[in-house]
């Protein structure tokens, strides 16, 4: 997750580095999240709710990865080829829902680390890369899979089993009832814009004025 830096970002006036500062914004900003549900607006849009409750679970989890130089990215990653090794890049990218491009950066990094290796199928075969996880990267396993569980029970200590069950009854319809949406928006050509496409409407519309 990327965050916005200023000329002023890591400084305070007791002199305090990066190090001191940035925790500090960062609790300032999961005070803020609480507060708006809490006092501000509780009965905010569902969206906006499960927003603020994935932020919480992947960061959580980012700091705990960050012990083992880990980010959260190649965690994604990790996560797929431990359940199956060897895809190609372009399988990676699509059950990450990532562009390929932003998959091929994730997995040359991991490459340089140490957890995967790349390899070009033979000439004729197409250009395809396989990517298969190193010992390294397969050992990793054992050491952040803990990470996540303890990250999902931090989540949902004090919620009774059955609000659980009803939450995930409540969050697989949910994703049901978007999956058979987006299917629908696919048959109708309706889809996302990309990054360059919504850059060449901003550069139509600056030429229209």
């Amino acid at each position: 997750m990327t965050e916005k830096t200023s000329d002023t970002r890591g400084k305070s006036s007791a002199g305090k580095g990066p190090a001191k500062t940035k925790p500090a914004n960062e609790a300032a900003t999961a005070e803020a999240t609480l507060k708006h549900w809490l006092e501000d607006v509780p009965n905010d849009r569902l969206a906006h709710l499960i927003k603020d409750a994935t932020r919480g679970l992947t960061r959580s989890l980012q700091r705990r990865l960050a012990e083992h130089s880990v980010s959260f990215g190649h965690w994604t990653f990790l996560r797929i080829l431990w359940n199956r090794d060897g895809l190609t890049q372009r399988e990676l990218a699509e059950r990450a829902g990532l562009m390929e491009p932003t998959a091929f950066t994730a997995l040359v990094a991991m490459e340089k680390l140490g957890y995967v290796d790349r390899i070009h199928a033979p000439e004729g075969s197409g250009r395809k890369v396989f990517v298969h996880l190193t010992d390294a990267g397969r050992a990793l396993k054992d050491v952040l899979v803990p990470m996540a569980v303890e990250v999902n029970e931090l989540a949902v200590a004090g919620v009774s089993e059955d609000d659980i069950a009803t939450t995930r009854r409540t969050l697989l319809a949910m994703v049901r009832n978007l999956s058979v949406d987006e299917i629908e928006a696919a048959k109708q050509d309706r889809r996302i814009l990309s990054t360059r496409e919504f850059a060449r409407l901003i550069d139509r519309a600056e030429a229209d004025r």
